[in-house]
């Protein structure tokens, strides 16, 4: 099966320049790449669509190129953006860049050749402002250029100079990556249509040579939220900003009317068993989303954080302490506050349960809150070292499924 037709059964194609190029240039082993922004030191969720396109790839025999915006990320790309972005240093960049790479690593083999991971800024940072105009700028259109969506989108509410450079300097990527790695696909978001596009069309000009675009549809939940972003904020692929549990639970708790979507995007499952486990309904739904939890935990932490997070959550699901509950989240206290006691709406709060006071007490008031699996009874009720069990800690819970394990410090 061409890996196009693998892309579009699975979700991942919104636009495409040629759908018959495509899947002959796919037809044959080829290179193809995908553009990542290095402005964190790890990736969240919403970047998962583009790493599984990747994994596909090169599962199905081609050669993928993981390009980190190393250059671009110092001018700050306008696409979805209503403000210029925050310009930051090169060091900051390159170490960010280093933290991405070991993440990638997980999804992608980068062993004899297989995958590159490159860097623009080695290629852009060199360029001759004067010769990049002369060679390049002479083949893009300004009339074209301010058209583009990600352009006009900006132009209400102010485009400088520096940031209108970006799509020029993306379009090189495509071009240097065509001649020096024989790359003729680039993939990305769909808000990256027409700067991949002017790649493509680059390419043409220059250098007489085919080259093609398609992008993935950027992503919402059945509800309208931005796929990865919590109450908490995003959701990282770095189990030192959330926590293989947490990332379970991101999963596991997913809209009903999302999981066969997701599980044919985020995970390797055949589309069969995908199709099988969406029709499952009710509470066998159930089953369907913890094969999504435990497939995307596994791909992203391994399969020993996804079996203890598996675990973890089926304890604490049917209402059952473990003697090994490490997975779930932990909040170390001072041991002399619970000594004193400390009132359970700010406890919540503490622990990050909740996120103001007055959101705790409406909890604790609809009766939402509970310690040790018992309901707590009034926003000030004290809970105290005596609330520990025989291992020293308090399981605190928000609601049907958020959990905290709560351990006096020093034990």
């Amino acid at each position: 099966m061409n890996v196009y037709d693998v892309l579009k059964e699975r979700g991942f194609v919104e636009q495409v320049s040629d759908e018959d190029k495509v899947r002959d240039i796919l037809s044959e082993p080829t290179t193809c790449y995908i553009g990542f922004d290095p402005t964190a030191d790890s990736f969240h969720v919403g970047s998962l669509v583009p790493i599984m396109a990747l994994a596909h790839m090169q599962r199905r025999g081609h050669r993928v190129l993981a390009v980190l915006g190393g250059g671009t990320a110092m001018i700050g790309d306008p696409s979805g953006k209503s403000e210029m972005r925050k310009i930051i240093s090169a060091e900051t960049i390159d170490n960010n860049a280093k933290g991405l790479k070991r993440q990638l690593e997980r999804f992608i083999d980068f062993s004899e050749g297989k995958a590159l991971m490159l860097n623009n800024g080695d290629w852009l940072r060199p360029l001759n402002y004067i010769e990049f105009l002369r060679d390049i700028g002479r083949h893009f259109s300004v009339n074209r250029m301010i058209a583009a969506e990600s352009y006009r989108q900006r132009l209400e509410t102010g485009l400088n100079f520096i940031e209108f450079n970006y799509m020029l300097l993306q379009a090189y990527d495509y071009l240097y990556l065509y001649r020096n790695y024989q790359c003729r696909l680039q993939m990305g978001g769909n808000d990256q249509w027409g700067n991949i596009l002017a790649g493509a069309d680059l390419i043409r000009r220059v250098e007489g040579g085919d080259a093609e675009a398609l992008t993935f549809p950027l992503l919402v939940t059945a509800t309208g939220s931005k796929m990865g972003k919590t109450e908490k904020g995003a959701v990282w692929l770095d189990a030192e900003k959330t926590s293989p549990y947490e990332y379970y639970q991101f999963w596991i708790n997913q809209d009903d009317r999302d999981v066969g979507k997701f599980l044919a995007l985020f995970t390797f499952l055949p589309m069969d068993e995908v199709r099988r486990l969406s029709s499952l309904e009710g509470e066998k739904l159930r089953e369907a989303k913890e094969v999504l939890a435990y497939e995307a935990t596994k791909l992203c932490h391994g399969e020993e954080e996804a079996e203890k997070a598996r675990a973890a959550s089926k304890a604490l699901f049917e209402g059952k302490r473990r003697e090994d509950d490490s997975a779930i989240p932990t909040f170390q206290i001072e041991a002399d506050i619970l000594e004193k006691g400390i009132e359970a709406f700010a406890l919540l709060v503490e622990s990050g349960l909740s996120k103001t006071r007055g959101q705790a007490r409406r909890l604790i008031d609809q009766g939402g809150a509970y310690v040790n699996g018992v309901r707590i009874g009034s926003f000030n009720q004290l809970i105290t070292k005596n609330d520990c069990d025989e291992n020293g800690s308090i399981l605190l819970r928000a609601g049907k499924k958020k959990y905290v394990r709560v351990k006096p410090k020093g034990l």
